[in-house]
């Protein structure tokens, strides 16, 4: 059992206060966004008291530190666990299934392509599944709504340019993949400002206040205040817009076309730092590879609750890298370990005795502990 020192990102989008109230470090640098917990090259956590790092220690001896099967299967510690803060709408994103992480890893490489390039799209050859789990309020858009809610969205906007996000026919997959794609790959719209999405925000500022997607036209007009003229901010409006409270979790595979927009929450992934963006980001923007991999099907997302009363909560994550549980713990509670995992504490205290070693944590003793399942 090893106690973790572990790095932080300081993403424009981060918030400010949560996690160095979390860390106990001073507010007075840059926003501070995503808390890694893991062994990914980008950012392994330290060993605190020891050398090196938690990456160096699994690969002294995978077996062990990992066990057997484990190491045998993956080679690594198949998780990354993030505290992630946003304080701002984070890109439009998606994440690549297995082989497409591995196809697009080795066409970058074959490029030449630097691992760290703000060019770069696949920064490793894995899948990133993941799911997000509230600490606070937290607010997302996440999977395509329903084709005819949208088509009513849009048709609310008396303006005959936003005709195309109104006149695609075929199967909703099909309809929401021609107007992504008539979205996304016209120059006009994705290099500079985009006069659409000066439109769509211009309607949704002389649209009459409160009614249907009242939400979803506060949020867009938010994020065009962020990112001015950008056509991520048509995109968001083609998303579902999900609200969890803490403790609910979404969790997204392959392909789920998304966008955090503001709370804190755990998120839990594969070892993977894969994020193909189609906006709404300074960072490198794919749009041909985002529509070659995007799921267009449309999905409401399941939001998974666990009750304050339950002593433990495992959410559905139906990968074999990782899964998420959540523990109330009043007095003792008995944990078996079937695999590698990390333990953190966000509300109370906590004391860990593992064959005879012991740990303490103190700080902010309700508990998301992530294993291998």
């Amino acid at each position: 059992m090893q106690m973790l020192e572990c790095d932080v990102q300081d993403y424009a989008w981060g918030d400010p206060s949560f996690i160095p109230s979390l860390t106990g470090a001073l507010e007075d640098g840059p926003p501070q966004a995503e808390l890694w917990m893991g062994a990914h090259p980008k950012a392994p956590s330290k060993l605190v008291g020891e050398p090196g790092t938690l990456a160096d220690l699994i690969a002294s001896n995978p077996a062990t530190h990992l066990g057997e099967s484990v190491a045998a299967r993956f080679g690594e510690l198949p998780f990354l666990a993030k505290v992630l803060a946003a304080g701002r709408p984070l890109s439009i994103q998606t994440h690549p299934s297995t082989e497409q992480a591995a196809a697009g890893f080795a066409r970058e490489e074959l490029a030449g392509l630097p691992l760290d390039s703000p060019h770069r799209t696949y920064r490793d050859a894995n899948h990133k599944p993941e799911i997000m789990c509230a600490l606070t309020r937290f607010e997302a858009k996440c999977g395509f709504r329903d084709v005819a809610a949208t088509q009513e969205l849009f048709g609310r906007r008396n303006d005959r340019r936003l005709d195309p996000l109104r006149a695609a026919t075929g199967t909703p997959a099909e309809v929401l993949a021609e107007t992504l794609q008539w979205l996304l790959s016209e120059p006009s719209r994705t290099r500079g400002p985009s006069e659409l999405a000066k439109v769509v925000v211009g309607c949704i500022a002389d649209a009459p206040a409160g009614g249907a997607f009242v939400d979803e036209l506060a949020w867009a007009l938010e994020t065009a205040a962020a990112f001015p003229g950008d056509v991520g901010v048509v995109v968001s409006l083609l998303l579902n817009h999900v609200v969890l409270n803490p403790g609910e979790a979404i969790y997204l595979g392959a392909g789920s076309l998304h966008s955090y927009l503001r709370g804190v929450g755990i998120e839990v992934m594969a070892n993977s730092d894969n994020v193909v963006r189609g906006g709404l980001t300074e960072k490198q923007v794919d749009v041909p590879e985002l529509l070659s991999i995007v799921d267009t099907s449309p999905l409401v997302p399941a939001v998974q609750r666990s009750t304050s009363r339950s002593r433990s909560h495992a959410y559905l994550t139906p990968v074999p890298e990782f899964s998420l549980t959540r523990f109330v713990v009043d007095g003792t509670c008995e944990v078996a370990s079937p695999g590698p995992e990390i333990v953190m504490v966000t509300e109370g205290s906590l004391l860990v005795v593992d064959a005879g070693r012991v740990a303490t944590s103190s700080g902010p003793a309700d508990v998301r502990q992530w294993q291998r399942r």
